[in-house]
């Protein structure tokens, strides 16, 4: 999904709910007016006991490879994830997806699109250009879905654009086609560019409540190997990963809040 910078916060959990129990984008989403893209941030709630040591490590599968040694490092560590696979993805790698469909688990997936097209009408977010119009961001969106039900026999209730950055209109098109829009808090390896040492340190400031985004399609990266290392301290503080759907809920954070009622 190509985040070259530190993200803020964005956020999880799992039923392609009511319109009532997800984030809103507010009724000037409805305007034809241009607005500029957004990076989505939310938070896991952590209000109860049960869920006060949650975190979720959601991993994006843009196009391209497979990290291997982080899906077995995962499997190792009995870590749930959330993989957010576009039908780019999808289609280069049966393999993989039979190993992960073998511990439902610990992997869980969700939709990132059909192309990896950003989220975002008419404009260009880190020099990728976005979506057309509105009719192409629901091909766009309904084409990730399309693929998940062929290639893993399951719809999806999240859905994550590639650069994680979204317009008033788009985020509306996409609540009125029933997805939750998924963020995250902290940006686990600057879009696959860090070393496994700037992995690790990134992962180290780790909370409770946070939603990590990671990459899990660059093999030679650091991504895999930061991770790796970084887990098994998280665990030993105490902290427990959970996949988006067994969340408690999600919350907005940060500069974005304001626009959206809280889920």
């Amino acid at each position: 999904m190509a985040l070259p910078a530190s993200g803020p916060h964005v956020a999880p959990p799992g039923e392609a709910a009511s319109a009532q129990s997800r984030p809103q984008p507010r009724a000037a989403a409805e305007s034809s007016a241009p607005s500029r893209p957004v990076l989505v941030q939310h938070r896991l709630r952590t209000a109860s006991a049960e869920h006060r040591k949650d975190v979720a490590l959601t991993l994006d599968a843009c196009s391209g490879s497979v990290d291997m040694n982080l899906v077995r490092g995962l499997i190792d560590l009995e870590i749930p994830v959330t993989v957010f696979v576009t039908r780019r993805w999808l289609q280069a790698n049966p393999d993989a997806i039979d190993v992960m469909l073998q511990r439902p688990d610990l992997f869980e997936f969700e939709n990132h699109g059909a192309l990896h097209v950003p989220p975002v009408i008419g404009a260009t977010v880190y020099g990728i250009r976005g979506v057309r119009d509105e009719a192409a961001l629901r091909e766009e969106v309904s084409g990730g879905t399309q693929a998940m039900a062929q290639w893993l026999r399951k719809g999806a209730q999240w859905y994550r654009g590639a650069t994680a950055h979204y317009d008033e209109a788009s985020m509306a098109v996409i609540d009125r086609m029933g997805y939750r829009i998924a963020g995250f808090s902290v940006n686990g390896d600057d879009g696959a560019t860090l070393s496994a040492q700037g992995v690790a340190q990134r992962m180290s400031r780790v909370r409770a409540g946070d939603i990590v985004l990671a990459h899990l399609n660059h093999p030679r990266a650091g991504t895999g190997q930061g991770l790796l290392q970084a887990l098994p301290l998280l665990k030993a503080q105490g902290l427990r990963f959970v996949r988006l759907s067994d969340a408690e809920g999600v919350e907005w954070a940060g500069a974005a809040a304001p626009r959206h009622r809280k889920s």
